[in-house]
């Protein structure tokens, strides 16, 4: 028997807080999610309501965390208008491109 070898992702669950751009209308999108690969994937390919009359998308932005309460709360912060700061600051070369 041939033993795989284990890495990092195989014994640590991530969740992630992440921002997608619209590049129909440049509209923002705040999510979280325990693989963010899939749900990207799902974004894309129009699966999730809320994005698919915005495709295409982009990620610009994504945060990780080890509990996903924390990963929700930071969705949460966010969406708020102190979060929506948060990101304009922490993105200003981004935006300002």
């Amino acid at each position: 028997m041939v033993r795989r070898r284990r890495t990092l992702r195989d014994t640590v669950k991530m969740y992630y807080t992440y921002l997608l751009e619209s590049q129909k209308d440049l509209g923002g999108y705040i999510g979280y999610t325990n693989d963010l690969k899939k749900r990207f994937l799902e974004h894309s390919h129009g699966k999730v309501a809320s994005t698919k009359n915005r495709l295409p998308i982009k990620l610009i932005y994504y945060e990780a965390y080890l509990h996903r309460l924390d990963a929700k709360k930071r969705e949460q912060f966010l969406k708020s208008g102190s979060g929506r700061k948060f990101i304009k600051k922490q993105l200003t070369n981004y935006f300002n491109h």
